[in-house]
This record gives structure tokens, C-alpha cells and sequence, in this order.
């Protein structure tokens, strides 16, 4: 999985669109809701990594932490309520894609 690909699986949920929204940035992208404008993931370039930022329930976020060590706490994000998760070759790409899904529905509600 890499950008492209994430950036494609977020625009293929209902109503969505990809944001440019930093000056002079390029690489990092929100996914967005049309409706709210409300993000439910960003991508970034940090040391060469592709982090993905996405919003999950706090009650699960510590466990995905202890269980998997490409996830870590939303970087420059709430840690209660956002979670990193480093994309490499190791990523569950299902895992990514429920994830970024469960984002896209916390972050649905105006």
C-alpha cells in the first residue's frame, strides 16, 4: 500500500474529496467529507515515511498501539483520539482499509 493507493481507497467512499491544505505543501493531503469539511485521514512525509493520520474510537486505540508497532500516536494529533499508523511493506492493508473507514464514519456526523 502507498499514497496513491490510500488516496484512492478514501476517495472511493461516498462523498469525499482529497484537500491540499498546507502552503508550499505538496506531499501531505486530507481526505475530507463534502458535507462537513471535516478530515478523517491526512497523509504526510515524515523522515522519509509515509504516516497516515487517522481518527479511531479511544477505547480501541491503545490496543491497536500494543498490537501492532506500525501504529503509534496521532503524530502532531489528539493521542486519545487519532492514531498514526507508518506505512511499509508490513502494514495489513485490510487493517489500513477498516481503519481509514472507521475515520471516515467517526468523523461523518456535522
Amino acid at each position: 500500500m502507498d499514497r496513491k493507493d490510500i488516496i484512492k481507497y478514501s476517495l472511493s467512499l461516498p462523498d469525499t474529496f482529497e484537500d491540499y491544505p498546507f502552503p508550499d505543501d505538496n506531499i501531505s493531503v486530507t481526505m475530507k467529507h463534502r458535507d462537513n469539511k471535516k478530515w478523517f485521514a491526512l497523509i504526510m512525509n515524515v523522515k522519509d515515511k509515509i504516516y497516515l493520520n487517522v481518527k479511531t474510537d479511544p477505547n480501541y486505540s491503545e490496543l491497536l498501539r500494543n498490537s501492532y508497532d506500525y501504529i503509534i500516536p496521532g503524530y502532531h494529533m489528539n493521542k486519545e483520539h487519532w492514531n498514526t499508523i507508518i506505512i511499509d511493506n508490513k502494514v495489513d492493508v485490510s487493517l489500513v482499509k477498516e481503519l481509514i473507514r472507521q475515520s471516515y464514519e467517526l468523523t461523518k456526523k456535522v
